[in-house]
Parts: structure tokens; sequence; C-alpha cells
């Protein structure tokens, strides 16, 4: 226990809380309007973080993403307009003869993404982010602790710091207390189910930025959250989550 506090990252833990409180604040207020301009906010820091990372430099992209986003408060769908923006954006290019697919992977990610977490508070409810919060922090949290104390054995070699033990303490923790808050929505299989794959998914997206990451070469995305990095760095398990829990609220609830 004395070694696990030495390893604490006390900036990390500050900033975390002030996360922690933003969010409890923002859902207890569950206006619509405030929902969609903090997750706007976050997302165009991640838009920014993400062109860095793919290597792209044309600052046009940021002024459609903003675009987008501002469409989104209106429609009732916000993930449907992912494949609008890709094809009026991949049709702009055509047309000007100036072809650069790459310039497309900042619109499948983060954005997607983002689109999906706005569609689950629009089609769910504040409820249904909460759940997802607790369950993407839950394994992020549990993997942290239960990795510094007892990890010893490599998960992947994308994220070398990640550990099996670490990955299964925290999907065991998300899962049972993820699934114990879904039953308010759900069947208590059904939300044991989500609550699984939703925690295992954010592992993915966390492995998912960190290969991003080695493939630029730097250790953060950004260092917009002292201790965290970039905003990336700190909503990456949700970017895969909140996909998973959409379509599975979606298809089988």
């Amino acid at each position: 226990m004395e070694k696990l506090l030495k390893n604490i990252d006390k900036e990390r833990i500050t900033t975390g809380l002030a996360l922690i409180a933003a969010v409890v604040l923002i859902a207890w207020i569950d206006s619509s309007f405030l929902t969609w301009l903090f997750l706007g906010v976050a997302f165009m820091f991640a838009f920014y973080e993400a062109m860095k990372l793919f290597g792209i430099d044309d600052s046009s992209m940021f002024v459609y993403a903003l675009i987008l986003w501002i469409i989104s408060f209106f429609y009732v769908n916000p993930d449907d307009l992912i494949f609008v923006a890709l094809i009026v954006y991949a049709s702009m290019m055509i047309y000007k003869g100036e072809v650069d697919f790459k310039k497309t992977y900042a619109f499948l990610y983060p954005t997607s993404s983002f689109l999906f977490l706005l569609a689950l508070y629009k089609g769910f409810g504040m409820e249904s982010l909460v759940w997802l919060v607790i369950v993407v922090a839950l394994t992020d949290t549990g993997a942290y602790f239960v990795g510094k104390s007892f990890g010893k054995t490599k998960f992947c070699e994308v994220s070398p710091k990640k550990t099996w033990e670490g990955v299964f303490g925290g999907v065991a923790l998300a899962t049972i207390v993820g699934a114990y808050y879904g039953t308010q929505f759900v069947s208590p299989f059904l939300s044991f189910f989500i609550s699984l794959i939703v925690s295992f998914a954010s592992v993915f997206g966390d492995l998912f930025e960190s290969y991003l990451k080695r493939q630029a070469g730097v250790k953060d995305s950004g260092n917009v959250l002292p201790g965290h990095g970039g905003v990336l760095d700190r909503v990456d398990g949700y970017m895969f989550g909140a996909v998973l829990m959409v379509i599975a609220l979606r298809g089988l609830a």
C-alpha cells in the first residue's frame, strides 16, 4: 500500500477530481444546451489534437468540424451526421481536385464518437451518459490501481504499462457497478452484458489512442489537462464505449 501511495500522481488526481466535479454539475443540471456545449468544447480540443496525431495541417477542417457540431444541436440523431460530413468533405476534395483521404481520418476519430456521445444523451437521457461514465471511469480507475498493486503480465505491446491483471480488475469492477446501475433502464442480464462490452471497448479505445500517439512519436495528445495530457488522453475510452452503448441500447433494449 505504501508503494502504491508513493506512485500516485497528485497532479493527475487533482485534475481528475476537477473533471469529476464538472461532470457531476452538468449531470445534475441536465440541460440539453449545457451538455451539448460541454461535449462541443471537449470535441473541438479533441479534433485539434487528432489532426496533430494524424499529421493533418488544414485549418479549414477545424471550421467544418465546428459547423458540424452546431448542426448536431438541432438534429435528432447526431450520429447520422458523420456520414453526411464524410460525403460532403469527400465531394469537396474531388471537386477541387485535391484528394487526400487522410484528411477524413479526423472525421472518423474522434468526430463520430462525439456524435455518438451526443446521440446517447438525446436518445436515452442523462442517465445513460452517467452509466457510460461509471463504466469507463471505473474501468480506467480499477485498471490503474489493480495494475499498480498486482500487475505483472504485460497486456499489449502498444501500451506496455497495461497489465492483464489491471485490465481484468478494471473490467470486473466496471461491469459489476455498471450492471447494478443499468438495471434501472434494462433487464439485469442486458445491463450486465452492456456494461461488460462497453468496459472492454473502453480498454481498446485507450489502446487505439496509444497507438496513434506512438505513430506520431508523442507522449500525450496535448497538454490542456495537467497530469492527463490532452482531451483525447482523457476521453479515449469513451470514444469506443459510447458507440457500442448506443448500438446496444438501440438494438437490444
